[in-house]
């Protein structure tokens, strides 16, 4: 499972990334900026090989942030790819714009820090994301999970559209296979 290509999943069942392409394209998710992960590699090749998807990198997860709310302003809807030390960055823009303007932002979060994980600053960023979540009454949810993953990803979206509100989906290791560090 190198670099979160595959996910452990049985014969005959879709890649975890073909289900984020086929639930975005189900509910009219457009845009997709992000800022590069290894995790989420296989996912980003796919995005930008579809032309459905306007997708681009980004420096910085609160620029991707502010261009999906802007988006959505304007009638579009998007979604934002990153990893658990880029969400660090986050909870001013979350609570000075996505909550408050009501922006359905929906966040694929690739989950470093736990199961294996070699670098110490990850694991205390890993620990503090859901804490933060929560304190902001976000919604979130872990997918861990390949059989229950395109229920999960298809209502966050449409709760969050529905509600207006944001949603975090944390993409565990155990669905995508995490980052694969050779010695």
């Amino acid at each position: 499972m190198a670099d979160g290509q595959t996910s452990p999943m049985g014969l005959g069942q879709k890649a975890w990334y073909e289900i984020v392409l086929q639930t975005l394209k189900r509910n009219d998710v457009r845009l997709v900026p992000y800022v590069p992960d290894r995790v989420l590699t296989r996912l980003i090749k796919e995005l930008h090989a579809d032309p459905f998807f306007t997708t681009f990198p980004t420096a910085r997860e609160e620029e991707a942030v502010g261009i999906v709310s802007g988006a959505w302003m304007g009638g579009m809807r998007g979604a934002v790819l990153m990893q658990t030390s880029g969400f660090a960055t986050l909870a001013n823009v979350l609570a000075s714009l996505a909550l408050p303007y009501q922006i359905p932002l929906i966040m694929f979060v690739s989950e470093r820090g736990t199961l294996g994980e070699f670098n110490f600053g990850q694991s205390l960023v890993c620990r503090t994301m859901r804490p933060v979540l929560d304190s902001l009454a976000m919604e979130h949810h872990t997918a861990t999970r390949i059989d229950e993953f395109e229920f999960i990803v298809d209502r966050s979206i449409k709760q969050a559209i529905a509600t207006q509100a944001p949603v975090a989906l944390i993409l565990s290791p155990l669905l995508t296979g995490g980052k694969v560090f050779e010695k």
